[in-house]
């Protein structure tokens, strides 16, 4: 029988911690997820005010503001703070993003901060990616040739070749698509995800890859590529701007053709 109540340690304390910021003339409220598996408690939201004066533009600037200034035991991911690593990928007011280059003026209103949805939370704003870099593995992402090697030479690729990686190879793996899918939600056990069929095709549009039929052969699983819907949430909190429902889409489109 389906449950369509929360599990009774993921329900949300009201007992948050409040900090206010006296004395301050611009303010903005941050309401944060919080949850520590050591203390045995169930997860909570806690607001802190921050003067905007005193913080950096973006909302990983008002993260560390907290961390440095307010408390210290807030944890979050965080690497290059320019977009390019995905350390920082969280729901910010209900849209996943990075929190690196989301600006805080461009949330109106509190800013809620939780953890990317559907997955496993290890503490705070950190979820656990296991389960999703063993998927990223099992696509075996790296080119795969059985031909020798050119002597003396690399594998190249003429322009145009190249240009059928653009918007593919720029995927950082932050896990905002896949973690804003409903078919992914539901089915991660056995759904790849937007980001790692986008990964798959990357390797599939690559003209230097011999590898393409085994690769295609991988894909062809009522669930492993086939449970997306194209319901475009995917593309739509990329925050590189890339499309995995295209990527998806070329796949699907590969394996239609190998058929005929």
């Amino acid at each position: 029988m389906a449950t369509f109540t929360l599990p009774k340690n993921s329900t949300i304390r009201k007992d948050g911690k409040k900090h206010k910021a006296e004395g301050a003339k611009r303010v903005k409220s941050f309401k944060v997820y919080r949850y520590d598996p050591d203390s045995g408690k169930n997860p909570s939201y806690d607001t802190f005010e921050i003067d905007l004066d005193e913080c950096g533009p973006m909302v990983l600037d008002a993260l560390f503001k907290i961390k440095n200034e307010i408390d210290p035991t807030l944890t979050f991911r965080r690497s290059c703070r320019e977009g390019i690593c995905g350390s920082c990928s969280m729901n910010l007011n209900g849209k996943n993003g990075l929190a690196c280059t989301t600006a805080i003026e461009d949330l109106k209103g509190e800013i809620r901060i939780t953890p990317l949805p559907h997955m496993d939370v290890i503490k705070d704003l950190v979820p656990d990616f296991t389960h999703f870099y063993a998927q990223y593995a099992s696509i075996r992402p790296w080119l795969q040739t059985v031909s020798p090697t050119p002597s003396g030479k690399e594998r190249l690729q003429t322009p145009e070749q190249r240009e059928k990686l653009d918007g593919l190879y720029e995927c950082i793996l932050c896990a905002c698509c896949s973690t804003s899918c409903p078919s992914y939600w539901w089915n991660s056990d056995k759904f790849l995800g937007p980001a790692i069929l986008l990964q798959a095709y990357r390797w599939l549009a690559d003209s230097r890859d011999e590898m393409t039929g085994e690769r295609l052969n991988e894909l062809e699983d009522p669930f492993r590529l086939y449970r997306c819907h194209t319901i475009m949430n995917c593309a739509n909190v990329c925050p590189k701007g890339l499309s995995p429902a295209k990527a998806i889409a070329e796949t699907k489109k590969m394996m239609a053709e190998r058929a005929i």
